[in-house]
């Protein structure tokens, strides 16, 4: 008990909070760089697995890219860059690593999101004269929006999560409250930078899936 009474020391103390080395400026940084990173791998991976899945083609190809992605080690990535002449470009080496770590579980479960929607349901739909588009938006996207959003979810925990390796490359964000405190055998200040990561975690996932049953809850009243 005695390193999570001196972690909860730490974090509980308003000259840690404070300033350019602080966890409020390290906290917004890390928001800054796992926020853009999923922004981006949503933009390029939910349009092609979504659209994949209603074509009912290129599973293969989803799944290896997803793969590939998988197999790629973050660090490893970003390692590469920060030899490269992206070094310079700021927090990008660390947002183009996170969105190639991101991309698998959203492409992955857009595309089985959107082929699992019961046929039966889909076979209604066209015999009612529904175009693809129709199809698409208002059966499809429907039926598959719990299988998409896990995947959001997990995404989004991943990245954050992930996000602490930029501080290896001396970049920012909460993994530079845990580096900081290895350099300077500091066991506390290691512990509660490894509980702001996780809570920070935690809050993001919180946070989709109270968005997620407001944004169910206001569809049902709207077909209502």
């Amino acid at each position: 008990m005695g390193v999570v009474t001196d972690a909860w020391g730490w974090l509980t103390t308003g000259a840690h909070w404070a300033g350019e080395e602080g966890v409020g400026q390290r906290l917004a940084e890390h928001v800054y760089v796992s926020g853009t990173a999923l922004l981006v791998a949503s933009v390029l991976a939910l349009p092609l697995g979504l659209w994949l899945g209603h074509l009912g083609r290129g599973g293969v190809i989803a799944v290896n890219l997803s793969n590939v992605g998988r197999a790629i080690p973050v660090f490893a990535v970003l390692a590469l860059f920060m030899v490269s002449p992206l070094r310079n470009a700021g927090y990008v080496p660390t947002v183009v690593a996170l969105v190639l770590f991101a991309v698998p579980p959203l492409l992955t479960n857009a595309y089985v999101g959107v082929r699992e929607v019961d046929r039966a349901a889909v076979q209604a739909a066209r015999g009612m004269g529904m175009t693809g588009s129709q199809l698409f938006w208002r059966v499809e996207l429907p039926l598959a929006r719990p299988v998409v959003m896990t995947g959001v979810r997990s995404a989004a925990v991943q990245v954050v999560a992930t996000a602490t390796v930029a501080a290896m490359v001396g970049q920012g964000g909460l993994g530079r409250v845990i580096t900081a405190g290895f350099a300077t055998y500091d066991t506390a200040q290691v512990v509660a930078g490894a509980v702001l990561v996780a809570l920070l975690a935690l809050l993001v996932e919180g946070v989709l899936v109270a968005a997620d049953r407001l944004f169910e809850r206001r569809r049902r009243v709207v077909e209502r």
